[in-house]
């Protein structure tokens, strides 16, 4: 499936009908959600960190962009693929390996090792990886300012906004405030022009809720592997105990 595909999928939408991308962690999960008829999948490091059998952020790169293969192989619909930070790759060799992959997305965080990145460097960093995949790569760029420890003084709203804005104009396609409080959805919002990724989680609002406050794209992180695999652990305990 092409860019072109995945990047219709989140133009027009209305309030309260964002773009629910699931997260598959290997191929039959990625089956699974297409066969239900979401048009596209979004793979989270957490979840296919574990289905490795590595922590999330220890997965060696060589590993995941064969996940990532796995993955896209396996699905007629469009994948985006989270590489974290980007393995500390140059932009040229990781825009060929996710293209290699069959990746026509990519998520890119701004953080590594629970520290954030200068945005400046990080923005020039977007717009090489930019000019390189052209058209052929939809990227969200992920900002941690709601994961990360912040100067004291510093607003986590207006810093988020700042990194967006950045982001925006160097060429991502979307960003993605990981964490941002929902009743911080509005405001950022109005005030980035790109399309806003929001993290659901079990605990807090519906993917449809989420996008009545703003939001444009829902994904799960590594939650659904985390579901998957307390189905799995309900089950063996079952077996266990008969």
């Amino acid at each position: 499936m092409t860019v072109s595909v995945l990047r219709a999928l989140h133009s027009g939408r209305t309030p309260g009908d964002p773009l629910v991308l699931p997260g598959p962690w290997d191929a039959a999960s990625a089956r699974a959600f297409a066969d239900a008829g979401f048009p596209a999948l979004a793979t989270p490091s957490a979840g296919v960190a574990a289905s490795l059998g590595y922590a999330d952020g220890a997965v060696p790169a060589a590993e995941m962009f064969a996940a990532v293969a796995r993955i896209a192989r396996a699905v007629p619909v469009p994948v985006s693929a989270d590489v974290e930070a980007g393995y500390g790759l140059p932009p040229k060799e990781l825009v060929e390996r996710l293209l290699e992959a069959g990746a026509v997305g990519c998520n890119l965080e701004d953080s590594a090792d629970g520290v954030l990145f200068d945005p400046r460097r990080q923005a020039d960093r977007l717009a090489e990886v930019r000019a390189l995949a052209g058209d052929s790569l939809f990227v969200n760029a992920r900002v941690d300012t709601y994961l990360q420890d912040l100067p004291d003084g510093t607003d986590p709203e207006a810093e988020t906004i700042t990194r967006a804005l950045l982001y925006t104009e160097a060429g991502a396609d979307c960003v993605y405030p990981i964490a941002a409080p929902p009743e911080s959805l509005p405001r950022l919002a109005a005030a980035v022009p790109a399309p806003l990724n929001a993290l659901a989680l079990p605990d807090g609002p519906a993917p449809r809720r989420l996008g009545e406050l703003g939001a444009t794209r829902i994904t799960f992180g590594g939650g659904l592997q985390r579901r998957a695999m307390a189905a799995v652990r309900e089950t063996a305990d079952r077996l266990y105990a008969d």
